[in-house]
């Protein structure tokens, strides 16, 4: 596939380059994001963004460095901030290129003079590395390096006030500082040993962030510089700025961990490789042996329900099984009764335990069933009790008609979470579509396992329930009229809304349809549902469909579920599809894919956001790194490379007959042969 293209004629233009924004991060909960002129539109936006202590909240330490060219007593100041609606300074006239990999590196011109900018985020480490070259100048040439400083919670904001220390503490080749008790210091310093602090500490005000106000929140910010650096640089010299939680010892040793660092970066060069290297940015190792999933950048931490979802594609479609296993054991590690923590707990999100067995399903795929039922059996059974027995005095719970009951006052227990004004703002309370089939899966699956492994005990206990279920379900969700599946079933009976969550019922490996059945519901979510970036939350023909995004962020939050398209659900629509349809399927499945490609051009460079407008042009929206989309378009590659691989040995063989199931009428043959294109 294409790789990242970028048109230099329209850097300059900030309708074009304020919407593609970056990110790297250092494996262990922190990053740096910005846009790609480094003006910074988000209160989440930051050269250094990291955890500060055990609570693993991020803090925004260093906003943002202004680069300024000095010549002949002239000053170019390189920067591009907004102020109350005013860009100033207005560097991004300067740009004359940006590339992003090995690293994101900025060129700039201004008259004879061009300098290259190369951010790199340091792995494992709190550090952010930028070298500045000089590539061409006909002068004396001076650098100017003015930092602003924040030191807050990534999800507030800083205003200038009286009791910020404004004092800088000179160290190695630079200076430090701690605006406030409780932080680290920042260390800022230089590989050129010559180069000068100049203390003036001032406050500017009302930086604005206009993707905040445009999401509505509060948009302005207070950011304070306690000086800046200042040194001569000459043609074809470079010089490296360094600011992390940690003293370098000396310039050499500034220089040596740029260059180890930068020779260990991958080359995101094309739609694989930039999605391989985003899905490795989910994954974080936290000190006591923990491994988590970051769920989302900029602002989502660990979430449990996502993490499952997303692992198979983050971690198993590139090899990485142990990735995936540590993840899994520390979450297994903080389980308790049956439950895990936090928000993987049943008990705030109703469905998060079953995802656990379907991740068991891709794993055991690399490490063999004997192996998963060694390590994670007792678990498995542990869950299935506790949801037999009930969490939280029966709020979730397994009725006597063997479905699951997920209902709880004021919380939404379904991945369509969002709670306003204390209220659900997609209430879908009793029994959910998509939580009763993972319930249905993760029996099966686990009688599976106890079969091979001659767990009798186990399967004395459970075998008659996987039946039960099953007549339950097909009875109380499947609309033999209309050809689809119920949304959820609460005391007032069916709600026939058309949304994503029936597709899950029909991809996972032990599905309760038949194929009839999986044939319908595949035409109804194909006709309602299927774009080119996913799938719809909602149907556009129901009352409550949103089909842009809204101002408001109650509005917003109504359009995410009830329209706004969801990509981890295509996953499951394209692995029904290619084993109902095979061969024929498989040209749509490739177009499905490639059409990612476009997405990771904008918004976050190199990944893909957390969900799109339910219409064309299906603009992104949400967190601009979401580890469910990136995990979800990774399975999928990952789904059309296994059936290539299967289907190779076939095209050998001689044609056999027709087989019975090909006579099917074609109609109902038609639900996955036509082109996703709107």
């Amino acid at each position: 596939m294409p790789g990242l293209k970028f048109d230099k004629q329209e850097l300059g233009n900030l309708e074009y380059s304020l919407q593609r924004e970056m990110l790297a991060t250092d494996r262990r909960g922190g990053y740096m994001s910005t846009t790609i002129v480094g003006c910074n539109t988000r209160k989440y936006h930051g050269l250094i963004v990291a955890p500060i202590d055990a609570s693993n909240n991020a803090y925004v330490l260093l906003s943002s460095l202004d680069e300024t060219i000095v010549q002949h007593d002239q000053s170019f100041n390189l920067a591009l901030h907004r102020f109350r609606g005013v860009y100033e300074p207005r560097g991004h006239k300067y740009i004359t290129d940006f590339e992003y990999t090995p690293c994101p590196t900025i060129t700039y011109r201004v008259g004879g003079v061009i300098l290259r900018k190369e951010i790199l985020w340091i792995h494992k480490r709190t550090q952010m590395m930028i070298r500045y070259t000089l590539v061409d100048a006909h002068s004396d040439t001076t650098l100017r390096l003015r930092p602003f400083l924040a030191f807050r919670n990534k999800h507030e904001l800083s205003k200038a006030n009286m009791y910020a220390n404004v004092r800088s503490y000179p160290v190695t080749n630079g200076v430090k500082n701690r605006l406030y008790e409780g932080f680290p210091w920042l260390h800022m310093q230089l590989s050129k040993a010559d180069a000068k602090f100049v203390p003036a500490p001032d406050w500017y005000y009302d930086f604005e962030y206009q993707k905040e106000l445009e999401r509505g929140y509060e948009g302005y910010e207070d950011l304070l510089t306690t000086g800046y650096f200042e040194m001569n640089i000459k043609k074809g010299e470079s010089i490296i700025f360094s600011a992390s939680v940690d003293e370098m010892p000396s310039g050499e040793a500034i220089c040596e961990a740029y260059e180890a660092s930068v020779a260990r970066r991958t080359h995101k060069i094309d739609f694989e490789s930039c999605l391989h290297h985003s899905a490795r940015q989910f994954i974080i190792r936290r000190p006591g042996n923990r491994t988590e999933v970051m769920s989302g950048y900029p602002w989502y931490g660990k979430a449990g329900r996502s993490a499952f979802i997303a692992l198979p594609g983050l971690t198993l479609e590139q090899g990485y099984k142990e990735d995936c296993i540590d993840v899994l054991d520390t979450m297994v590690g903080d389980m308790h009764n049956g439950d895990f923590a936090g928000s993987a707990s049943a008990e705030v999100s109703a469905d998060a335990p079953l995802w656990f067995f379907w991740t068991l399903q891709q794993l055991e795929e690399h490490i063999g069933a004997q192996a998963i039922w060694e390590k994670y059996g007792a678990a498995m059974k542990s869950i299935l009790t506790a949801y037999r027995r009930g969490f939280f005095g029966g709020c979730v719970a397994m009725h006597s008609n063997g479905l699951v009951w997920a209902a709880r006052e004021g919380v939404a227990l379904t991945w369509m979470d969002c709670v306003m004004n204390g209220q659900p703002v997609t209430p879908r309370a009793g029994y959910a579509v998509e939580i009763n089939a993972l319930w249905y899966n993760a029996v099966s699956y686990a009688l599976a396992l106890a079969n091979k492994m001659g767990d009798k005990e186990f399967e004395k206990e459970w075998k008659a329930l996987p039946a039960q279920i099953q007549k339950s379900f097909v009875e109380m969700f499947y609309l033999s009229e209309e050809g689809y599946l119920a949304d959820y079933v609460d005391m007032c009976g069916k709600n026939d809304d058309i949304r994503c969550n029936q597709i899950v019922a029909c991809g996972l490996k032990y599905t309760m349809l038949n194929e009839e059945q999986i044939v319908n519901v595949l035409r109804v979510v194909r006709q309602h549902l299927l774009t080119p970036a996913g799938l719809r939350s909602l149907s556009p023909r129901n009352p409550m469909f949103e089909s842009t995004y809204k101002e408001n962020p109650i509005e917003q939050e109504a359009a995410a579920t009830n329209g706004a398209v969801w990509v981890w659900p295509l996953m499951f629509y394209v692995e029904c599809a290619l084993k109902l349809d095979g061969e024929r399927f498989l040209p749509i499945a490739e177009e499905m894919l490639a059409a990612f490609d476009d997405n990771i051009q904008t918004y976050c460079i190199g990944s893909v956001a957390e969900y799109y407008d339910a219409n064309p042009p299906f603009a992104p929206r949400g967190a601009i790194s979401q580890a469910w989309s990136v995990g979800g378009v990774l399975y999928i590659k990952q789904l059309i490379e296994q059936y290539k691989a299967k289907a190779k040995p076939a095209t050998k063989r001689a044609a056999k007959p027709a087989t019975k199931r090909a006579t099917k009428p074609a109609a109902k043959r038609a639900a996955t042969k036509k082109s996703v294109k709107k």
